[in-house]
């Protein structure tokens, strides 16, 4: 009986767990895209994004880009969510309008997600969820991914995407 009770609550972590974002929101940006200030490429990160566009060439979608820009963006996302401790979208709108403004994209979106080990767990529970898939699979031309660290060693994961 005690499981049947808890279920709501796993339920709702799980739910919070990962989560993805085409929200509109008013002009904002964010200014001074730092490109220096940006940690080159875990394993982690360069694994997801070949998983995403073996995902996308086995569904006979083209491959996307990475792109420093929307690395960038994405990593003063996850430093935020590690930073606050807390898995969301917040300021999409600034990281949207930014990435409008700086690479010419007519289109944003971005899955997040909180404490999966590995690029396949992430991408895999990305994959289960139809909006997060429909990012994966959606019309973009670009895309990069920020995995950071919280001082637990649970991973944050932003994953932008783009159409130029």
């Amino acid at each position: 009986m005690k499981s049947i009770k808890m279920l709501p609550l796993m339920a709702l972590i799980a739910l919070l767990s990962f989560s993805c974002s085409t929200e509109e929101f008013p002009e904002e940006t964010i200014d001074n895209i730092e490109l220096a200030n940006v940690p080159a490429a875990k394993v982690i990160e360069i694994e997801i994004l070949e998983l995403i566009n073996a995902h996308r060439i086995n569904n006979g979608l083209p491959a996307l880009h990475n792109h420093n820009t929307i690395k960038a963006v994405a990593y003063t996302h996850t430093d935020y969510m590690v930073e606050v401790d807390n898995v969301s979208h917040d300021n999409f709108f600034q990281r949207k309008n930014s990435l409008i403004q700086n690479t010419s994209a007519t289109k944003v979106s971005e899955n997040v997600a909180y404490a999966f080990s590995s690029a396949e767990s992430v991408v895999n529970a990305w994959l289960n969820s139809e909006g997060h898939r429909a990012n994966i699979e959606g019309d973009f031309t670009d895309f990069d991914v920020s995995a950071e660290k919280n001082n637990e060693g649970k991973w944050y994961f932003t994953n932008i995407f783009i159409k130029k």
